[in-house]
């Protein structure tokens, strides 16, 4: 009898190998996009992690973001520009807002402001996306405006859902809550000290509502 056993399993061992490549490529995706979020929940023995992280701003140029790890998470620190501070006040923008006044605990009450940081021109925010952890990707104007016009914002790629340049989640996003505001203060006018509060100021990042 003629052996069949080669021609037989060898398509099904390719399709079988196939799908084995098919679903570890989905799962490094998933693993990406979810990164900061498991590492977040990640334990840190190391007292190094939670030392205060200062960041000089000096050389930001206004409209621009760096982006710098603390506790092992994205915190996004954006210069922003005074017509995009000018929109964060628009009636019309703030009524698309879910929390626009940010009533729901996702900062400091050092934050809980309309433009949600210390200092107006410099956004701070934990760049997590609050729905399932994707990194959210700066939008620094809206969609066909440019020449510093506009709020801008960010867009997640995993959803889609959209915050403006102060961590705000627009309505209708699977996002439930703004993006987080980490703890943090300005021992000068140009350096932004993340993990430490402000002197006579207390917050405990722990506390939020989601990350």
């Amino acid at each position: 009898m003629e052996d069949t056993s080669d021609t037989q399993s060898a398509p099904g061992g390719r399709r079988n190998f196939l799908g084995l490549v098919t679903a570890a490529t989905a799962t490094a995706g998933a693993g990406a996009c979810l990164w900061p979020f498991l590492q977040s929940l990640a334990p840190r023995d190391s007292a190094a992690a939670h030392l205060p992280v200062d960041v000089d701003v000096s050389a930001l140029p206004p409209g621009q973001q760096i982006v710098v790890t603390w506790q092992g998470r994205p915190v996004f620190i954006t210069h922003r520009t005074p017509a995009a501070l000018a929109a964060l006040q628009d009636a019309a923008l703030v009524g698309r807002l879910r929390d626009g006044a940010s009533q729901e605990l996702q900062q400091p009450p050092y934050a809980a402001n309309w433009h949600r940081s210390i200092e107006p021109r410099y956004g701070v925010v934990v760049g997590i996306c609050t729905h399932l952890g994707c990194v959210p990707a700066y939008r620094p104007l809206p969609e066909g405006q440019g020449n510093g016009s506009g709020a801008g914002g960010y867009a997640c790629p995993c959803h889609g859902s959209r915050f403006d340049l102060a961590g705000r989640v627009f309505k209708g996003a699977p996002a439930p809550y703004n993006l987080p505001v980490p703890p943090y203060s300005m021992p000068s006018p140009t350096v932004i000290r993340l993990g430490e509060n402000p002197q006579g100021q207390s917050f405990d990042f722990s506390t939020i509502r989601q990350l």
